[in-house]
Parts: structure tokens; C-alpha cells; sequence
């Protein structure tokens, strides 16, 4: 009998090996039908406490997930093959380049552009989420070991995958973290600080609820839970104490609150230079799931509701005098409503695609729209008679937040990774341009020395001012700071606790002390 060689034998399991990964692409290549039968099976064979209809609609979005890291499997091999051809050809042609000098050009760009266009496909699921409360916010066990949120997912860091931080510029000025507001079991998309007394903060979440926090405790004074979807933004009336939010659930609420602060507690120091921190891991992240706030009383019935709507309503805000509030939503329309009979007064149309926030002036009759046509608008309602418009065209992605000065500025940033301040009396072209790395989310700037706070998709929050010189960035490390995409910003100078205010889809709202001379005089 003869005897096989070491080499032989080593020669046919590595054979053996290929055609075993040869059928695994093909079973993992099988049609959509297929997948749907495998899903059956594997729902008709487990034993699980869950729904079968939210372990349906689980594996659905799942589903979904892995075709997206398919697509950006397949298109990230196509550019690596390119390379080796630009290579080969350079070398034909006596030139030495590095795969990797090449990805830093257009095609880094490109595929940059695919994980931006993946985050913003898993955004839209949730804004959108008007299922039952948390159905798309549960919790599956993966490999046995850990608690994984498809919310609060790693992919939040986004763009970090491909583009680095730029250069750390170090600052002197103090940039403290004070409180952190912890009770959301999902992500925060906006949040929003009282204009009267009491002051308190407002968050709005995809886990389709509401809730007021004390500034200064972090205890969570009241809940709202009238929506069916995801809440997406909050904003209060200027002088009443009424709330205003929008949701996934097509539909805009107006409710009143009544709430008692606590007695302040004492703030530990926690000062932190605002310098570039290293990027740590987030190994420290909570595994189970976040408590819900003890003894936080509820409002679930609106006073007002605004139905006009076709499509998810994505933000709203009260017109100056607080007669009037204005709605954006995903069917390209902004609505315009008189709040004492809830009657709509204007429908303002005109985008090409679906809308992603809206503005008022805090001082005239004035609206600001973006959308995901590149573009935002200007609505003007200061003449009954006449409601002029103007379309500004100076991004070339998403245009995510356009919000107002107390001056004559309008502040626009982008997915596009910009941001822009316009003057109103020229807008033609803007007066300053400020470009980052990372997509840009809901901007806000201070009233009185006109800072802005970038919120960032890869958990960066960074200030500029008004003329694109960048101030600082907030400590961000494995053990304070945001951990997940940065989704809103919100100043509130006359605080003496917290001037500033960030939250994200890690589920918490964070307030900071910005130490503001000591940032101007670092200018």
C-alpha cells in the first residue's frame, strides 16, 4: 500500500479546505426565497420567550444588515482590484506605488462614501420605527456571550473605519463634563433646553419616548409617552410650558408639562482639558440593559396633535410668539399649523427629497428647511401677504441642520462633511466654510458669543466660531464622553451648571461646562 507524502497530504486538505469554502459562498449566495425558508426553519426550530412576529421582523432587519455588508464586502474587492491594475500598469511603466498611497485619493473617497451612505440607510430604519414600542430596539444574544443592541451598535463610529482623526490641536481652555442624563433604552436624536422657568432638559428618543431631566440631579423628572414611533426631536414654547415633538409615527405632539426640580446635588470635579484624546475602545460599555427611571411620572395623551402628514415627521419648532409651529417630514413637505385650532395654515413644498430638519428665527417670521436634495430653504412669513422663498445649493450631500443666528446668519453642516455660515442679506455664497472628517449632525450655536458645536457621526463633538476657527474638542475617552454617533448639540448659556449639551444613539445625554473666556481668549 503506498504511503502519501507529507507534502501530498498537505496538498489535498488544503484542496479539501477550498471546496469546503467554495460551498460555503454558494449556500451564503442563495436567493432571497431561500433565506426566507432558512428563517423559517430556524423560527419553527428554536425555543425562544419572543413574539414569533418580532423575531420575524429581528431577523428581517438582520437580514437587511448583512446585504449592506455584503454590498460593501463586494465593492471594497472590485476597488482592490483596481488597485492591483493601477499598480500593475505603474510598474509597466517603471513607477513604484503603494496600494496604499492610492487609497488615499479618489477611491479612498468612494469607499468612504459607501460607509457613509451604510450609516445613513441604518439611521433612516429607526426614525422611521413606528412598530410597537422597542420592537426594534431589543436585544439579541450573540455568540452566547454578550448583549448586543442593533442601536447602539459599533457602526456608529461610522467613517472612523476608513478616515482617521485629523491632527490633535491642544487647548488650554477647560472643558468639563458635569452630568451625564442616563435612562433611554435607545438612542437619542435631539434634545432641547427650556426658554422659562423651571429650566430643565428635554430628550427625545427612539425608543419612542420623551423625557425632562433636572440640569443639575440628572433624575429624570417626567416622561412622555403618547408616541407610537420614534420621537425625533423636542423643542419648548418660548414662554408656556408646553412641549413640542415629532415622530416616526407620521404625526407632531404638542403636551403640557408641570415638574418639580430636586434638590441640587454636588458636582464632582471632573476637569478635563479640551484636547484631542486617543480614540480608546468601548470595552466599558454597559453588557445588559439600561434601567428605566425610578418613580418618573408620565404624560401620554397630547393637548394638540398635528396629523397633516404622509410620511415620518423628522422635526418641528415654534414660530416666535408661539402661535405657530413648523413641521419637516419625510414626504418632501413642511407644514406650517396654528396650535390654538391645529388647522394648517401653509404647506410649504418644493424639495426633491425627504426633509431632515426645520428652523425658526428666535426674533422673526422666518424658517429654515434641509433636506436630502443637497439643498435648504429659506421661507419668509414676515408679510401675511407674501411668502417668498429662496433655495440655497452649497452642499453636495445631505444637508442634516440649517439653524439661525441671533445676528443675520444662517449655520448649514452635511453629510457632505461641511459646514457653512451664510449671510442672510447675501447668500449667494457662504461667508465661511469649515471641513471636518467626519458627516455632520443637528448643529446649534450659542446666543451670545456665537460658537458652534459640531456633533459628529464618528462621537467627536467639536466648537468652532463664526469665521471656521476651531476652538476645541470635547474629552472624549473609554471613560467619559460619547461612544456612539453624536446626534444633536444644544447650547444653554445662562446655565451656571451646564452651558452645553450633546446626546447620542450610546443612549445618554451628557452636559458639559464650557470654560467660554478662556476658549475666546485661546483664539
Amino acid at each position: 500500500m503506498p504511503v502519501e507524502s507529507g507534502s501530498s497530504a498537505a496538498a489535498r486538505q488544503a484542496k479539501q479546505k477550498r471546496k469546503s469554502h467554495s460551498l460555503s459562498i454558494r449556500r451564503t449566495n442563495s436567493t432571497e426565497q431561500d433565506r426566507s425558508g432558512l428563517q423559517r426553519d430556524m423560527l419553527e426550530g428554536q425555543d425562544s420567550k419572543l413574539p414569533l412576529s418580532l423575531r420575524t421582523n429581528l431577523l428581517d432587519l438582520f437580514s437587511q444588515i448583512e446585504r449592506e455588508f455584503e454590498n460593501l464586502y463586494l465593492e471594497n474587492i472590485e476597488l482592490r482590484r483596481e488597485i492591483d491594475q493601477l499598480n500593475d500598469r505603474l510598474a509597466a511603466e517603471g513607477h513604484a506605488f503603494e496600494g496604499s498611497d492610492l487609497t488615499k485619493g479618489a477611491l479612498k473617497t468612494k469607499a468612504s462614501h459607501s460607509t457613509s451612505q451604510l450609516s445613513q440607510k441604518l439611521k433612516t430604519t429607526y426614525k422611521a420605527s413606528t412598530s410597537k414600542p422597542r420592537s426594534n430596539s431589543c436585544h439579541a444574544r450573540v455568540g452566547g456571550s454578550r448583549n448586543f443592541s442593533v442601536t447602539s451598535w459599533e457602526l456608529w463610529g461610522g467613517d472612523s473605519w476608513i478616515v482617521s482623526s485629523f491632527k490633535a490641536t491642544t487647548s488650554r481652555a477647560v472643558c468639563q463634563l458635569v452630568r451625564e442624563y442616563v435612562s433611554h433604552r435607545d438612542g437619542i436624536w435631539d434634545l432641547s433646553v427650556t426658554r422659562t422657568q423651571p429650566v430643565v432638559l428635554g430628550t427625545a428618543s427612539a425608543d419612542h419616548t420623551a423625557m425632562l431631566w433636572s440640569i443639575e440631579t440628572g433624575k429624570c423628572l417626567l416622561k412622555y409617552l403618547g408616541h407610537q414611533g420614534s420621537v425625533n426631536s423636542i423643542k419648548f414654547h418660548p414662554t408656556e410650558q408646553m412641549a413640542l415633538t415629532a415622530s416616526g409615527d407620521q404625526t407632531a405632539h404638542i403636551w403640557r408639562y408641570m415638574v418639580q426640580l430636586p434638590t441640587p446635588q454636588p458636582v464632582a470635579d471632573l476637569t478635563t482639558p479640551c484636547e484631542d484624546d486617543l480614540d480608546f475602545s468601548d470595552k466599558d460599555e454597559a453588557d445588559g440593559e439600561l434601567e428605566g427611571p425610578n418613580d418618573c411620572p408620565s404624560v401620554r395623551v397630547a393637548t394638540t396633535t398635528l396629523r397633516s402628514h404622509q410620511g415620518v415627521v423628522i422635526a418641528a419648532d415654534w414660530l416666535v410668539g408661539g402661535k405657530q409651529v413648523v413641521t419637516a417630514s419625510w414626504d418632501r413637505a413642511a407644514n406650517l399649523y396654528d396650535v390654538e385650532t391645529s388647522e394648517l395654515v401653509h404647506s410649504l413644498t418644493g424639495h426633491d427629497q425627504e426633509l431632515t430638519h426645520c428652523c425658526t428665527h428666535p426674533t422673526q417670521r422666518l424658517v429654515v428647511t434641509s433636506s436630502r436634495d443637497t439643498t435648504f430653504r429659506l421661507w419668509d412669513f414676515r408679510d401675511p401677504s407674501i411668502h417668498s422663498v429662496n433655495v440655497f445649493q452649497g452642499h453636495t450631500d445631505t444637508v442634516t441642520s440649517a439653524v439661525f443666528t441671533v445676528g443675520d446668519n444662517v449655520v448649514s453642516g452635511s453629510d457632505d462633511r461641511t459646514v457653512k455660515v451664510w449671510d442672510l442679506k447675501n447668500m449667494r455664497s457662504p461667508i465661511a466654510t469649515i471641513r471636518t472628517d467626519s458627516a455632520v449632525n443637528r448643529i446649534s450655536v450659542s446666543v451670545n458669543q456665537r460658537i458652534i458645536a459640531l456633533p459628529h457621526d464618528n462621537r467627536q463633538v467639536r466648537l468652532f466660531d463664526m469665521s471656521g476657527v476651531r476652538l476645541a474638542r470635547l474629552p472624549r475617552s473609554n471613560r467619559q464622553g460619547h461612544r456612539r454617533m453624536v446626534c444633536c448639540s444644544a447650547w444653554c448659556e445662562d446655565n451656571a451648571t451646564c452651558n452645553l449639551f450633546t446626546c447620542g444613539f450610546d443612549r445618554q445625554a451628557i452636559g458639559w461646562n464650557i470654560n467660554i473666556p478662556a476658549l475666546l481668549q485661546e483664539k
